[in-house]
């Protein structure tokens, strides 16, 4: 398969704190959807890059395991993930610092041994999960 490129657009006015945002997507599910300090560290509605990024996580890594387990011969009935991606402190800035995936899935006819030696890989291989490994490119302009 060819390599895909899929793209977001952020929109921001203001101070970090005081500012606001938008967020819009390639494919249109996003457009234009508010977000500032208060989605991210607070309960106003909008997004934040934490709730997005976990959703990509628990997206990311069902369909993962879904290719290695029919790869390996199941055909799963159900695959529902959960992902809690954490930010906290990290000197004057943050960090996130961990997405913890939570897991029920029915498959029919796998043990427990060969399931988790197959979700464990697909946790490895899922490409969210490796997305801090990987080349991180900036093109800017300042207008």
């Amino acid at each position: 398969m060819a390599s895909i490129t899929r793209t977001a657009r952020a929109e921001w006015q203001g101070t970090g704190k005081e500012g606001k945002g938008t967020l819009t997507t390639q494919s249109g599910v996003l457009a234009t959807t508010p977000y500032g300090f208060n989605t991210r560290f607070g309960d106003t509605k909008g997004t934040n890059p934490e709730e997005l990024l976990a959703a990509s996580h628990a997206g990311c890594f069902s369909m993962a395991l879904a290719f290695a387990l029919t790869a390996a011969g199941f055909t799963p009935a159900n695959i529902s993930t959960s992902a809690a991606v954490t930010i906290e402190s990290d000197g004057p800035g943050f960090k996130i610092s961990r997405s913890a995936l939570a897991l029920d899935a029915s498959v029919p006819n796998i043990s427990r041994e060969q399931f988790q030696k197959i979700a464990e890989s697909a946790k490895a291989g899922c490409p969210v999960s490796k997305v801090l490994n990987a080349e991180i490119t900036l093109d800017w302009k300042l207008v």
